[in-house]
C-alpha cells in the first residue's frame, strides 16, 4: 500500500496500489498521515519525495471506498473528509522540503497531494483533471491546496468543466514546477534533492513557516517589522551562525552531510 526507504536525509514514499492506479482509499489516507507525521519527527531525513508505483501517480478516489461511502451517513461523511483534510495538512506543514515525483495521470484527490508538496516535478505523460463535478461532488478538501497553486481564475475553469489538462498545462498554471522528459525525471529530482540537501533543515522550517505567514499579505509596516523580526532570530541562532561561518571560511556547512 506504501513504501517508505529513508537514506542519506531523504524519505522517498512511495504509493504502491499500482493495480488500481494508486487510488486513495481511508486505510491509505491514514497510512499517509501516519507517515508524514513520522517523518516530521524523524531529525534523520531532511527531504521527502512522494511518487507512486504503477501506470499512475494517484488516480484519486478507490471505486470500493466510494461504493462504502454511498451508504455513510452525514456524520460519517464528515469523520470520513476530516480524515482526508487531516492528512493533506500534514503534509502541508511538513517543516521539511517535500517534492511530488509525477510520471502518470493525477485526478480528483490526488490532485491535493501534488498541490500540498512545495515542489512538483513531472514528466510530458502527466494528465490531471479535477473530475468531482462530473460525480455531482466537489473538490473541496483538496481546494485550499490546488487553488494555491492554480489560483483562483483557474480553479473557476477546471473545477467546474471537470477537463483533462496535459503536463504543459499543468507547468504553465503552477501544478507543476518542472517539466522534464521521462527518462530525465530521477535525476531532476535527485538535482532538486542536492539543492535542498545543501540548505539548512532549520532554515527550511522557518522559510516554510514564513510563506505560510506571509503569502497573500500587504507588505506594510506590521510586515516589515514581523520579517525583520524573522531575519534577526534566525542570524543569531546556531545554525545562521554555522552557516555565515562556513561560508565566510569557504567550507560546507555541518548540515552538508546527512547520515544513512
Amino acid at each position: 500500500m506504501l513504501e517508505v526507504a529513508k537514506k542519506g536525509g531523504v524519505a522517498r514514499v512511495t504509493l504502491n496500489r499500482p493495480e488500481l492506479r494508486n487510488a486513495f482509499d481511508d486505510a491509505l489516507i491514514s497510512a499517509l498521515k501516519n507517515t508524514f507525521l513520522e517523518i516530521e519527527r524523524d531529525p534523520s531525513v531532511r527531504v521527502m519525495v512522494l511518487a507512486g508505483n504503477g501506470p499512475a501517480f494517484c488516480a484519486g478516489a478507490d471505486l470500493n471506498w466510494m461504493k462504502r461511502m454511498a451508504g455513510y451517513s452525514y456524520e460519517e461523511n464528515l469523520a470520513d473528509a476530516k480524515a482526508l483534510a487531516d492528512m493533506l495538512a500534514a503534509l502541508d506543514r511538513l517543516p521539511k522540503p517535500t517534492i511530488a515525483r509525477v510520471h502518470g495521470p493525477v485526478f480528483a484527490g490526488g490532485t491535493g497531494l501534488v498541490a500540498a508538496c512545495d515542489i512538483a516535478v513531472g514528466t510530458p505523460e502527466a494528465k490531471m483533471c479535477l473530475s468531482e463535478a462530473k460525480l455531482g461532488l466537489s473538490p473541496a478538501t483538496i481546494s485550499p491546496y490546488v487553488m494555491r497553486a492554480m489560483g483562483e481564475r483557474t480553479a473557476r475553469r477546471y473545477f467546474l468543466t471537470a477537463e483533462v489538462f496535459d503536463a504543459g498545462e499543468a507547468l504553465r498554471i503552477g501544478m507543476l514546477s518542472l517539466l522534464v522528459p521521462a527518462d530525465q525525471l530521477d535525476a531532476a529530482v535527485g538535482k532538486l534533492v542536492e539543492n535542498l540537501l545543501a540548505g539548512g533543515p532549520e532554515s527550511h522550517a522557518k522559510i516554510k513557516a514564513l510563506i505560510r505567514e506571509v503569502a497573500g499579505r500587504r507588505p506594510d509596516d506590521a510586515l516589515a517589522a514581523e520579517t525583520a523580526k524573522r531575519i534577526a532570530e534566525i542570524r543569531g541562532s546556531p545554525e545562521g551562525k554555522e552557516g555565515i561561518a562556513a561560508f565566510l571560511e569557504k567550507r560546507k556547512a555541518s548540515w552538508c552531510s546527512p547520515k544513512s
